[in-house]
């Protein structure tokens, strides 16, 4: 008799092939048979009764290096269908850390990635000094698999101290190499670094590490030398300069370890040298996410544009609901009319939450591609009302604003689903536990189901089929686990039990649940019948079952 069986299923398997119609069977955490007709019974069945099963979803690109300490259900990814993630990205995380300098890293984990720091302080237990003790820390069951790469910052913090902002000398960096290795033969997943100007630390300064030589840079790529496992994360400015490729080319080369690069609008040159390194076997993969970068802004979040006003500052303290009323007050509204904002110091804060041309209100679909005709100008313009009143009127009505940064090309994502559907493009870039007070892509999986394949109107639908190979076998190779996200006898039985017709994704909300009440912003998410990890439903109906049977994914 088998552990379960799910019956009458439309299964997309992950690897890119045609959907077809049967039953799977489940024992021992394994898939034990897929066929038209699974013989026998099961000591479970579920009867899909035509639904959508995949396998379970590999997010390669989170950072919930301190959440897996305090939630075991490690949420909202899970939400969304996700069975395995990897953490430890750009270049940030909690270990190796030296006793009493703690502190140091959760300020840089908290300026750059925007998780609170109380929630940091209070959820981590430090009971760990190296890599492979932080690993032995986290072992503990989930309701997903977690993996853990190890970061460029905290090993530079760990061996250099204060002096971590400065050029390493030939000593420190072999002091870093022999940390990585010795990360990554204790089962990290990768290594990751951070060379993006803007990860600021508190004090404005950019995160140890940034500015590193190309030198030190593949010192550290020697680690992986001789080793049958292990990616290597990178986030740069530089993506489209030769001297960057170069050592990012001799890395990929030398190691013969998989190399993946973070990218955004106007990053040709990686695109091009990875087209011709993979027909050399040397592998390289622009990493893209569901959408280019943008962040929301709303009255509760980490960005708030009202904030600008001294009348709405007056208000800042009060419950949400009650400034949701007071925006509604024509009175109080006549107030803020008759203010000029107080503007923020940083360019980037004026052009984020004035420059009312690339300020978008999120349509009630949640699609993220919204037209000219959805930005806050036009829609002032159409009214005839001052751009704020827009913004009172979005906020009042609990909708959020949308911002790019750059890349939202020709009012569509168009671009975006060429790069996503590129065979040598990588999905990731989903942030699942950070920017808790300005985006919540956590969700991007049930968003690619049920927009890019079903719900898309503003150009052409992507396939089912492609959609969840990405979310699965293909981001779960590049990172050497080959033993999921297919499905297929002898795989991992880690599967979603989709409603096709029924999923999408509730509005965000904000939520004070994180440790010392810290808040951040989750989305739920309808048509997950079920979410099975190693041969266990963990969530049915988007419940958790109490089911645990995630562990920490040790590489090689």
């Amino acid at each position: 008799m088998h552990d379960l069986i799910i019956r009458n299923a439309t299964i997309v398997d992950g690897t890119g092939a045609p959907k077809k119609s049967g039953d799977v069977a489940v024992q021992g955490g394994k898939i034990a048979e897929v066929s038209d007709k699974v013989s026998g019974a099961g000591k479970r069945e579920i009867d899909a009764n035509g639904d959508l099963l995949t396998p379970g979803f590999v997010d390669i690109h989170t950072h919930y290096d301190g959440q897996v300490c305090w939630d075991k259900t490690v949420t909202p990814s899970s939400w969304h269908g996700v069975t395995s993630i990897v953490m430890g990205n750009c270049g940030v995380g909690f270990a190796p850390v030296k006793k009493g300098t703690e502190d140091e890293l959760v300020s840089l984990m908290e300026s750059v990635e925007d998780i609170p720091g109380t929630a940091l302080h209070e959820g981590i237990p430090w009971t760990w000094e190296t890599f492979p003790e932080y690993l032995d820390a986290i072992d503990t069951p989930y309701a997903i698999d977690v993996g853990a790469q190890v970061p460029h910052v905290a090993i530079r913090h760990y061996v250099m101290g204060e002096r971590c902002y400065d050029d390493a000398t030939p000593e420190d960096m072999e002091a870093m190499q022999k940390i990585t290795r010795e990360a990554l033969e204790a089962g990290a997943l990768g290594f990751s670094t951070s060379r993006f100007y803007g990860h600021l630390d508190r004090h404005g300064n950019t995160v140890p590490g940034t500015d590193a030589s190309a030198e030190e840079m593949c010192k550290i790529g020697d680690a992986f030398k001789g080793l049958n496992h292990g990616a290597i994360e990178v986030i740069s400015d530089h993506i489209n300069n030769d001297d960057e490729l170069k050592w990012i080319e001799h890395i990929a080369r030398t190691t013969g370890r998989p190399l993946t690069a973070l990218t955004i609008m106007g990053d040709e040159k990686v695109w091009g040298l990875a087209e011709r390194l993979k027909d050399e076997g040397v592998t390289i993969r622009p990493q893209v996410g569901a959408r280019p970068a943008s962040i929301l802004m709303a009255l509760d979040g980490t960005i708030n544009p009202m904030r600008q006003y001294p009348s709405y500052q007056e208000i800042h303290d009060l419950p949400l609901a009650d400034r949701q009323k007071a925006l509604r007050d024509p009175t109080f509204r006549q107030k803020i009319l008759s203010e000029e904002p107080v503007l923020p110091k940083s360019k980037d804060g004026v052009r984020l939450m004035n420059t009312y041309e690339e300020i978008y209100v999120m349509d009630e679909d949640l699609t993220y591609e919204p037209s000219e005709a959805d930005t806050i100008a036009a829609k002032a313009a159409a009214q005839n009302v001052k751009p704020v009143e827009v913004i009172m009127d979005t906020f009042a009505a609990g909708r959020p604003l949308l911002v790019f940064f750059r890349g939202y090309n020709n009012y569509c994502l168009e671009t975006q689903r060429k790069n996503i559907e590129n065979p040598v493009s990588v999905f990731g870039l989903s942030d699942g536990g950070a920017h808790c007070g300005v985006l919540v892509d956590a969700s991007v999986p049930t968003y690619m189901i049920a927009y890019f394949t079903r719900d898309r109107k503003r150009g052409p639908l992507m396939s089912l089929e492609g959609v969840v190979h990405k979310l699965t076998q293909d981001g779960a190779a590049l990172y050497g686990l080959h033993d999921r996200g297919v499905v297929a006898p002898g795989y991992k039985a880690d599967l979603n039990l989709i409603d096709y017709n029924a999923i999408k994704l509730h509005q965000p909300e904000m939520i004070y649940d994180l440790p010392a009440g810290g808040k951040r912003l989750v989305q739920r998410a309808d048509g997950y019948r079920a979410t099975i990890c190693a041969g266990q439903v963990t969530f049915e109906n988007g419940e958790h079952t109490g089911a645990l049977p995630g562990r920490l994914i040790r590489g090689g």
